[in-house]
């Protein structure tokens, strides 16, 4: 598929940012297959559980209004009464089972998409209402699965029952003899098996309509590799912006290292390619510190600034390497490097006596 404002293929696999941008437009994956198969068989297995309560229950409703035939009379004045108090009964009975439901069907889409409120999905668009667009998504691949779902779940449906139904007919012709209760266990019983069967059904769809729901978001979702590059740019910043702040950064932190320069007490060189500013301070510091340090250019101002300054330039080549490759500036002196530095300290010191 092609991107129509590039030409460019949509290639890439979309960014975290392309991903949170479209879920904060409401469009996020999503199978409405998942909730209504979790509520089938969640609420189905419930019902089980809580037949033996359900079947008390009932019992307890139809014994109560049957005993009280001979005696109950409905008139204007008491059948509001009647009526809230059938209510309850049927609340109660039909409670649990109705808030298993419910907290299913929440915690499936909550598990799908979490939490989510986009009012750019229910704001109106034009293409919403555009025939031709219309006419394009009644023969989308979406729309083609959808109705291939619905013939599915029709024809799976008939399937099970009537093979459920075909394995217990042998036992319908005794039912004629049994009593209402032994009836009603029966039919109960086959009705539970069709259920539980097609819920399994059912849910087996729903993971694949999950992962179909999933291809085409990720689909939907793809970039084109200048979109990626753009999105780059947009996030971390330009690369020629970017370049041109550390380049910033690089000056102001020269600058202030080339400050520091005058308070060193001896820059040791290699002599022509490498200057390191070293300071020591007995009272406040505990070993030698790199004032500053530099190669080729920065080297050679390092120099001028202490020519400058009336402060000794010492050559050791093999000091100033291993000084400017272990030590960062502001930082103490390692201890593989004291006997060196003290000895070049030392020299500087007596000769600055002598000079007194």
């Amino acid at each position: 598929m092609a991107d129509e404002s590039s030409g460019q293929e949509k290639t890439e696999d979309p960014t975290s940012r392309r991903l949170l941008e479209a879920r904060q437009k409401g469009d996020v994956l999503k199978s409405m297959e998942v909730p209504s198969a979790a509520v089938l068989l969640i609420g189905l297995l419930a019902l089980f559980t809580m037949k033996t309560f359900m079947y008390d229950r009932l019992l307890l409703v139809v014994r109560h209004y049957l005993g009280q035939l001979h005696t109950l009379t409905i008139t204007p004045a008491n059948m509001l009464a009647i009526t809230m108090e059938v209510m309850t009964f049927f609340a109660i009975l039909v409670g649990p089972i109705m808030a298993v439901i419910f907290l299913t069907a929440l915690g499936a889409n909550y598990a799908q998409v979490g939490v989510l409120f986009s009012p750019e999905k229910i704001t109106p668009k034009y293409e919403k209402i555009d025939p031709i667009k219309g006419v394009q998504r009644l023969f989308s691949m979406q729309t083609l699965f959808n109705s291939f779902k619905s013939i599915a779940k029709l024809v799976i449906v008939g399937w099970v029952a009537y093979t459920v139904v075909r394995d217990n007919t042998a036992q319908l012709l005794p039912l004629m003899d049994q009593s209402p209760l032994v009836i009603f266990i029966f039919y109960a019983r086959v009705s539970f098996w069709i259920f539980l069967k097609t819920a399994l059904i059912i849910v087996l769809l729903a993971a694949i309509d999950w992962l179909f729901q999933r291809w085409q978001f990720m689909k939907k979702m793809k970039m084109t590799k200048q979109e990626v590059k753009e999105e780059a740019k947009n996030t971390e910043g330009d690369p020629h912006v970017k370049g041109r702040i550390r380049s910033i950064q690089m000056e102001m932190a020269r600058r202030r290292m080339m400050a520091d320069v005058p308070e060193a007490d001896v820059i040791i060189t290699n002599p022509t390619r490498l200057a390191i500013a070293i300071k020591y301070d007995a009272a406040t510091m505990n070993a030698p510190m790199v004032m500053a340090k530099g190669a080729g250019v920065i080297a050679h101002r390092i120099k001028e600034i202490g020519r400058e300054n009336n402060i000794p330039l010492m050559e050791d080549k093999p000091l100033a390497r291993g000084l400017y490759k272990a030590v960062e500036i502001g930082e103490e002196i390692p201890l593989e490097f004291f006997q060196a530095v003290a000895e070049v300290l030392a020299h500087v010191y007596s000769v600055k006596n002598r000079a007194a």
